[in-house]
């Protein structure tokens, strides 16, 4: 089949051509983000491949039909950016990769609350200036304290089983009580005990109506002061203006996003030698005890040998027999 991948850089390129050499696609590439003004760009194809930062609303996905496309394949296993009762409405399904590589997001969330707490991104920079003092480089030990974790489902187990390693304490909070996590000692809670408890609270659940700005005001009054918040999840889980302002006051203590609610338009490009025009961004990049990434937590080998053979695979079967793998319902 014939498809058209939007946002595209070179490292997707790189895993889809060599995974395609399994399936005998063709293969489109578009650097631009898909939205309303790019959606034309589509010419004879059949699949649309789009990332987590495109925008599928009504108007593109109508535009999308219009022009003869068969097929939504998303290369990531969010789909909030998808408008999905006008993609049932115009008979244009839309498929998913489930899961690539928990370990990855996982470990990168780990990552974050390491490198926080014992203050490594500072002293990295500090001693390459030839500062060698120990001042404000004071952590904690991670053994022994209560870990609150909002998900478990692959990503939300993956965390919980390495935090267990380090000897921490794990409540956790899930619609779905998972009798394996319940088994290795973890304890689930209400949300609002959750908050009261957790020294550290790592979120691993999805956006949806009822987790949009989990973390708010109010949330983060039943917290801990100088809690530690950590999200790879996704940005729009934490209201900002509300986060900056509990990091003035010191309640929260450390604060480690890899996903921000107004990404879209900013992260995986290159602003290096202009002005970040986001306030709120550029607000908490100022905070010493936060630490930003650009949504790369899902970023290692092998998750992206998975996304690609994954989406490619879900492509090719509907190709082949018109059926559809893993399918995404309202």
């Amino acid at each position: 089949m014939k498809i058209a991948f939007f946002n595209t850089k070179t490292y997707d390129q790189k895993y889809f051509d060599s995974i395609n050499k399994e399936h005998g696609h063709e293969l489109h590439y578009i650097p631009s983000h898909l939205n309303s003004e790019t959606a034309h760009l589509i010419q004879d194809e059949e699949v649309v491949c789009a990332f987590i930062n495109d925008s599928l609303n009504a108007e593109v996905l109508t535009t999308l039909k219009n022009k003869g496309v068969k097929l939504i394949a998303l290369r990531s296993a969010g789909f909030n950016h998808v408008d999905l009762v006008a993609a049932k409405s115009l008979d244009l399904p839309v498929v998913r990769v489930p899961t690539y590589s928990p370990y990855a997001v996982a470990e990168h969330a780990v990552g974050l609350l390491l490198c926080l707490n014992r203050k490594i991104h500072r002293a990295f920079n500090r001693v390459r200036e030839g500062d060698f003092s120990l001042h404000n480089l004071m952590g904690f030990d991670l053994h022994g304290k209560t870990i609150g974790v909002v998900g478990t489902g692959k990503i939300g187990q993956t965390f919980i089983n390495i935090m267990l390693g380090f000897g921490c304490k794990i409540i956790a909070y899930d619609i779905c009580v998972d009798e394996e996590c319940q088994e290795k000692g973890v304890e689930y809670v209400t949300l609002d005990s959750l908050f009261a408890q957790a020294n550290i609270i790592s979120l691993h659940c999805p956006l949806n109506e009822a987790t949009h700005h989990l973390i708010n005001q109010d949330s983060l009054n039943l917290m801990q002061d100088g809690v530690t918040i950590i999200n790879t999840s996704r940005g729009k889980l934490i209201d900002t203006k509300a986060v900056i302002q509990a990091l003035k006051r010191g309640k929260v203590g450390l604060l480690g996003l890899d996903v921000y609610e107004e990404e879209e338009a900013i992260f995986f490009e290159d602003f290096s030698s202009s002005v970040i025009q986001d306030d709120q961004l550029s607000r908490l990049l100022t905070f010493p005890n936060v630490i930003v990434t650009s949504h790369q937590a899902f970023f290692t080998e092998e998750a992206m040998q998975k996304i690609a053979g994954v989406t490619l695979s879900n492509i090719t079967e509907f190709a082949n027999s018109g059926l559809i793998q893993n399918q995404v319902s309202l």
